[in-house]
């Protein structure tokens, strides 16, 4: 099937669209869109390359470069495939280090610089937890909601100091053997910057990345002007969007709470877990954008901001300088709240 990280779809909504209609203006001239879809980690996804007429040769090159990513980061990091290396990772029961490949440390390092920052709202051995409340690839046998002494017995092995990373000898260490990890708080953003690093050596710079609604784009499309991008209205049927953006060597992420949950005795539990404190997010906030150069830290930080709520979400925003855009639950209605940097992207009119 495929990473599934977006069973964390338990996680991440498709709120990142891709306009069909990228930019105004027109250059003329041979440039040509091309595009490469399809369903991967248990989503979608959507690659426009912009250039000159590919040939039936180029075409297959790129294709094959596109499963070749997915399939290394699938066989890297899924949860839902025995045979990856997190899933051998989170089945060890050690605590001596354990070489892993080079994305598997990339992905940690950037969850790491997130969990820092936000004093743990992003957290990748969350695993415990999510299962518990029913999310993940184990279906939980045991009645929702897990009991208080349940989440209390979790929570102490949750904390992302408890991983121990040495890049320089390519191992990962637990500090506790029965921590378990869960990267879906940030690895679909990771691999939507490979494919565009994948791009760029194969000579590329013109190209709109999306995957599962995470989004990075570069250059210009076949009319010669910018990429644009929309963000989705956080409702439950979708297609209304509540800003359209031009990017150019940026990156779009969004977290949001309204597509994906589980109801227990009428209570909506949502599928982000705090994991400060065990428990589903109870607050207003109902989504989050960040716009960042890389996807991966985009991802982590709409995770991060979305675990922290409009409040100290929007503080952490604005402190860091992040391009964030807030839509809040309010009494008539949603409140739109973006950071200084978000307004200054936003009130871009690139070509």
């Amino acid at each position: 099937m495929g990473l599934s990280f977006r069973h964390r779809m338990i996680r991440v909504v498709l709120v990142a669209l891709v306009l069909p209609g990228y930019c105004l203006g027109c250059s003329g001239g041979t440039i040509e869109e091309t595009l490469f879809a399809g369903e991967a980690q248990g989503t979608t996804y959507s690659i426009k390359v912009a250039a000159g007429g590919l040939s039936k040769e180029q075409k297959h090159e790129l294709e094959a470069a596109i499963r070749r990513r997915f399939d290394e980061i699938d066989r890297a990091m899924s949860l839902y495939r025995e045979d990856s290396e997190l899933a051998a990772f989170n089945r060890q029961q050690t605590t001596e280090p354990i070489r892993v490949c080079r994305e598997f440390i990339e992905v940690f390092q950037a969850a790491r610089a997130v969990s820092e920052a936000s004093d743990g709202a992003l957290d990748v051995t969350v695993a415990p937890l999510v299962s518990a409340w029913g999310f993940g690839p184990a279906k939980r046998k045991d009645p929702l909601p897990p009991s208080d002494v349940e989440i209390t017995e979790l929570l102490q092995r949750v904390g992302f100091r408890g991983i121990e990373i040495d890049a320089s000898a390519g191992t990962i260490r637990k500090t506790r053997s029965d921590l378990e990890c869960d990267v879906n708080g940030i690895a679909q953003g990771y691999t939507v910057d490979k494919l565009a690093e994948d791009l760029q050596l194969l000579g590329y710079s013109n190209y709109l990345v999306e995957v599962g609604g995470e989004v990075r784009a570069r250059g210009r499309n076949a009319r010669g002007t910018c990429w644009q991008v929309a963000i989705e209205k956080p409702i439950a049927e979708g297609g209304e969007y509540q800003k359209v953006l031009s990017l150019d060597s940026l990156s779009l992420t969004t977290a949001g709470d309204y597509r994906n949950y589980i109801e227990q005795n009428g209570v909506r539990l949502s599928h982000s877990i705090d994991p400060r404190t065990g428990r589903p997010i109870s607050h207003s906030l109902a989504s989050v954008s960040v716009i960042h150069a890389d996807c991966a830290m985009a991802d982590g930080y709409d995770t991060a901001l979305m675990v922290l709520g409009p409040e100290k979400g929007y503080e952490l925003a604005v402190k860091k300088g992040l391009a964030a855009l807030f839509i809040i639950h309010g009494a008539e209605g949603y409140e739109v709240k973006a950071t200084p940097a978000f307004d200054s992207i936003a009130g871009r009119h690139l070509p």
